[in-house]
């Protein structure tokens, strides 16, 4: 054989196991960063800031039919895998360790009756998540301390915490937050959607108070006297500031991500980040798709695609109607969604992250974390349940975070924070 062929014949192989040896490294590669991945997950403590609840959650009040039973408990019994965003199978699976189960009271009328209904869906969410403590003390334990998180997560449990999201439920009694604290609360956020007694909301963007009202000082000051830690998500700008100003301890962001990579009314400036750092606070970071990346283009096609195929939106109870014309415009939509997915995808843990990382460059490692929302909105493709925490803890090593960028991303600087906001209430209560 001439040397020129046998070289020429040569050479094609030579590429392949070139390429091939490439690719059995860059899979070598990511084996290895996923199980680096892996090790760190399993040795940091993952901690969720944000998980909305049901009034019925852990009920022994399930109703006698026996389908609508199996629908409540898998809806509201936390030991079972069901349609919830978070449950005990979840997190174990995931590897989600904590969370702060969330008292919420939506915003109301700033007025007696107001303030009592409020009271009321404030109390049976504190009973709700009691019920689950007693109930399932096997399974999860919940803490008042950091120390109590450590001490339960030691033992192999599950830990839960309390928040309190919405200061709408204190009405104008001060007082209340004695009792609240008794009951295990460790955060407040001052509103919700919608001006509350407390200061103004991010929404309406019309103003009530024109930031924190004097109600809303006393509030704080009485928040940093028993330890309970300030939450400043869903305030307007100058409520937020206001706060960050007025509370003696360091104040939480407790479920915002950043305007810096997407703007959007429940997302904090630069400006409000450092502001929040320069008092030794933390922004936990939320994975909620619409404050994480643009929605409009997806959704404005989706509303197209039902108008063209006459397809609304089923209106709940209705039936499914199983007639030929029904059943192909249910395969057309599907099919079109698909699509308007692939050309316009939802947010993901790659955007999540991108947040994570701008209020890391703008303010450091040490006054940032992480939030789900989960069960109240929250999610992105990838960690769309408890489930799917791991994802999270891959994403940041794939961005080159080291172990304890990431134990401090997802524990250690709530945890530092909020013994920082016990050391302001002992310091305090020696006055």
């Amino acid at each position: 054989m001439h040397l020129f062929t046998a070289r020429r014949s040569f050479l094609p192989a030579l590429f392949l196991l070139t390429a091939l040896g490439a690719r059995a490294q860059e899979a070598e590669s990511e084996a290895d960063l996923i199980a680096k991945a892996k090790a760190i997950h399993e040795r940091v403590i993952t901690l969720d800031t944000h998980k909305d609840i049901s009034s019925d959650l852990a009920s022994e009040k399930a109703p006698s039919d026996p389908g609508e039973k199996e629908r409540f408990l898998l809806r509201n019994d936390p030991t079972l895998e069901g349609p919830n965003q978070v449950d005990f199978p979840k997190m174990r699976a995931g590897g989600l360790d904590v969370a702060f189960f969330i008292v919420y009271v939506g915003q109301g009328k700033l007025n007696e009756e107001g303030f009592a209904r409020a009271a009321q869906q404030a109390q049976d969410k504190f009973d709700a998540i009691h019920r689950m403590a007693r109930r399932f003390p096997e399974h999860i334990g919940l803490a008042r301390t950091p120390d109590d998180v450590e001490r339960l997560h030691a033992a192999g449990k599950l830990v839960a915490c309390i928040g309190i999201e919405n200061g709408f439920a204190m009405g104008t009694d001060v007082s209340r937050i004695a009792e609240f604290h008794a009951m295990g609360a460790r955060y407040m956020s001052i509103a919700h959607n919608g001006h509350s007694q407390l200061g103004d909301s991010h929404t309406p963007v019309e103003p009530l108070h024109g930031g924190l009202t004097d109600l809303g000082r006393s509030a704080i000051a009485e928040l940093n006297r028993y330890g309970i830690m300030v939450d400043v998500s869903h305030s307007s700008k100058a409520t937020m500031m206001e706060a960050v100003a007025a509370s003696k301890a360091p104040v939480i962001a407790s479920h915002s991500s950043v305007d810096g990579i997407f703007p959007h009314g429940r997302n904090l400036d630069d400006e409000q980040l450092r502001a929040l750092a320069a008092k030794g606070g933390v922004i936990q970071t939320v994975a909620f798709k619409s404050y994480v990346k643009g929605d409009d283009a997806r959704r404005n096609a989706i509303a197209a695609l039902r108008e063209k195929l006459d397809h609304p939106r089923r209106r709940s109870g209705e039936p499914i109607s199983d007639s030929p014309e029904a059943v192909e415009k249910r395969r057309l939509f599907k099919e079109g969604v698909a699509a308007i997915e692939k050309a316009h995808p939802p947010a993901n843990v790659s955007d999540f992250a991108d947040h994570i990382d701008h209020a890391v460059e703008v303010i450091g490692i040490d006054h940032v974390a992480i939030s789900s929302d989960f069960d109240g909105g929250g999610g992105v493709t990838g960690w769309n349940s408890a489930a799917e925490t791991f994802n999270v803890t891959l994403e940041l090593v794939r961005r080159s975070y080291s172990e304890e960028e990431i134990r401090k991303l997802w524990s250690g600087n709530t945890l530092r924070l909020w013994r920082d906001v016990e050391a302001v209430s002992r310091r305090l209560n020696k006055k």
